[in-house]
């Protein structure tokens, strides 16, 4: 199995419902140091499961639609609570989406997808589907 990790870094404000959740109940900021895996049994004709530079502008664009912003207000996260584990989902989504839109380039050989969002040195939390 081949591997191709990118990363880039999010700083986003949100405040997370519920008792369990403590002081995070209010509004505060979080910054993501976020990495991107493909995953893949086999390399194309050119030998590269996927594009470095284009995968590393699409985690780009995606993280760019979060970043700065309140995710209480934003229409994908209404009624949820946008936890870790919910963004990095919410960011293997739509990394699929550009991936199968062909938006890395030739890329066929990429079968699945981890997104990890580090919130510190010592937490972080991931995704992993299919593509």
């Amino acid at each position: 199995m081949f591997s191709v990790t990118v990363r880039d870094h999010m700083l986003v404000a949100h405040s997370l419902r519920g008792e369990v959740f403590g002081p995070a109940q209010r509004l505060h900021g979080a910054t993501y140091v976020v990495d991107a895996t493909f995953r893949g049994a086999d390399l194309d004709d050119d030998g590269i499961l996927v594009d470095i530079g284009r995968a590393t502008e699409e985690l780009r664009r995606v993280l760019s639609d979060l970043s700065y912003r309140n995710l209480d207000d934003e229409t994908a996260f209404k009624g949820t609570n946008s936890t870790t584990e919910v963004l990095a989902k919410h960011v293997a989504d739509r990394l699929v989406e550009q991936l199968t839109s062909g938006a890395m380039g030739p890329a066929a050989g990429v079968s699945g997808i981890v997104v990890t969002l580090h919130e510190s040195h010592v937490a972080w939390a991931s995704y992993e589907r299919a593509t």
